[in-house]
């Protein structure tokens, strides 16, 4: 089940609402947790006892850590840590990776290992990154072991982030898991917030997602000049929105059941250097490979060379995060390429400018799309190479003429005009005449289509 469905907007939403607001406080965690599950299962019902026992057994390992002291005990400390990094890695490695790796030992070795077809469990990658954290911190004594299996589950698969993030820590959250007001002005502003992200993923995200689906199907061998740069423009957008807006909407429901989630997306396309741009694209998934990677690595406090190592494992464990395939570890070290040179010489020059250095990350960031959103590598460089030789055609005008107004749209709400503008009005009739159209424009859409992907459920 996806937020931008009409399923969910229409029955699951106001029958767990409806439960979730009437039931005492003390029955809101046992609510949301079942609510949560039927959630899940709606979508995976087969893999719904792989969260449970990630639950079960992250629980019981973090319990028997807490139970040793620091101080003395610790190598049984260590010994049931790595025991839980094992599992925790181990299930993402087996349903994620294992034909990749069978793949390319095929390959490259010319053996023919047969490849089991694995199919990927939805949000694996977020709710395993989740209980990761939780069973660091508790090892590091960051924070204590919950001692509610119900709290951590609820934690572990909350419904509005248990898909696709925003990576909630669960020190973030641990109060509220135990006590929480709901008050109406929040409620509100999480309702709203909700519309927002509807729309930009309804309105913008499935509009322009057309535009690359029509290159797809055309073969990228076949496009012109003009088509590719339209087509990985409308990605570009496409992925922004479809990503930020669903984000919107579990930070939105989050509000709503009484949280407060991390913010996930800050205007990344205005950035003014590469660096810049991940610090504002994703910026739950780049804080927990900051906190709980990089820096354990040793960080920049050993040395240039010790650093640029760390930056490069960073970012090749980020490519491969992102999917099993030779084009996603590219694109993780195309990023570590591009943000090493920044950090060495680049950076003096980027900051000295307003306009280049806007066009610069634009221009390395859509090229980093290709390689993202491509099938294969060879697919990749076929549509490189037709942006940047001169291929006539006129396959572009049908689509320009139909989803210009979408562009400039698109484009207009991606800088932060329209956010302050909502910040500061968001309280007036106006903006409610303006919700409640969107809302209805998104339900319209949704009714007259069958074009409602969500990108990063392939992760």
């Amino acid at each position: 089940m996806v937020f931008s469905s009409l399923v969910f907007l229409f029955r699951f939403m106001p029958v767990f609402f409806l439960i979730y607001y009437l039931v005492p406080g003390r029955f809101r965690n046992p609510v949301l947790f079942a609510g949560s599950i039927i959630f899940y299962a709606w979508g995976e019902p087969r893999y719904t006892i792989l969260i449970l026992c990630s639950c079960m057994v992250n629980y019981s390992l973090a319990v028997f850590i807490s139970r040793f002291d620091p101080r003395f005990r610790k190598i049984e400390r260590r010994v049931i840590f790595i025991l839980a990094m094992f599992y925790d890695v181990g299930m993402l490695f087996v349903f994620k990776y294992t034909g990749f790796i069978i793949s390319t030992i095929n390959s490259l070795f010319s053996t023919h290992i047969p490849v089991p077809e694995i199919a990927l469990p939805l949000g694996i990658s977020f709710y395993t990154f989740q209980i990761m954290s939780y069973v660091i911190d508790v090892y590091k004594c960051r924070t204590e072991a919950e001692t509610s299996l119900l709290n951590l589950g609820t934690y572990l698969v909350m419904f509005p982030q248990l898909i696709a993030g925003p990576i909630v820590t669960y020190s973030r959250v641990k109060h509220r898991l135990k006590k929480r007001k709901l008050r109406y002005d929040v409620i509100d502003n999480g309702a709203k917030t909700f519309v927002i992200g509807l729309g930009a993923k309804v309105i913008f995200a499935n509009s322009l997602g057309n535009i690359w689906t029509a290159c797809k199907e055309a073969g990228f061998e076949n496009i012109s000049t003009l088509f590719a740069w339209m087509g990985i423009s409308a990605y570009t957008l496409q992925l922004y929105f479809d990503f930020a807006g669903y984000s919107l909407m579990a930070i939105g429901l989050g509000q709503m059941l009484g949280f407060r989630f991390p913010r996930n997306f800050n205007h990344p396309y205005i950035s003014r250097s590469v660096t810049e741009f991940w610090k504002r694209w994703h910026i739950t998934l780049t804080s927990w490979f900051r906190e709980y990677l990089y820096i354990p690595l040793g960080g920049n406090r050993k040395g240039t060379a010790r650093t640029i190592l760390n930056m490069l494992i960073v970012w090749l464990v980020t490519g491969l995060w992102h999917g099993a395939a030779w084009n996603f570890v590219l694109w993780g070290f195309y990023y570590f390429l591009i943000i090493l040179f920044e950090r060495f010489f680049l950076k003096k020059y980027l900051d000295s400018s307003i306009f280049f250095s806007r066009m610069y990350t634009l221009l390395v960031v859509m090229i980093g799309w290709v390689l993202f959103a491509s099938p294969s590598l060879t697919e990749a460089c076929i549509y490189i190479q037709r942006m940047f030789t001169i291929n006539p055609g006129t396959d572009f005008i049908e689509y320009f003429y139909t989803y210009w107004y979408i562009f400039a749209a698109a484009v207009f709400f991606a800088t932060p005009v329209p956010a302050r503008w909502y910040r500061k009005h968001r309280n007036s009739v106006f903006s409610y005449i303006f919700l409640i159209a969107v809302f209805l424009v998104s339900v319209g859409l949704l009714v007259d289509s069958v074009y409602n992907p969500f990108l990063y459920f392939r992760f």
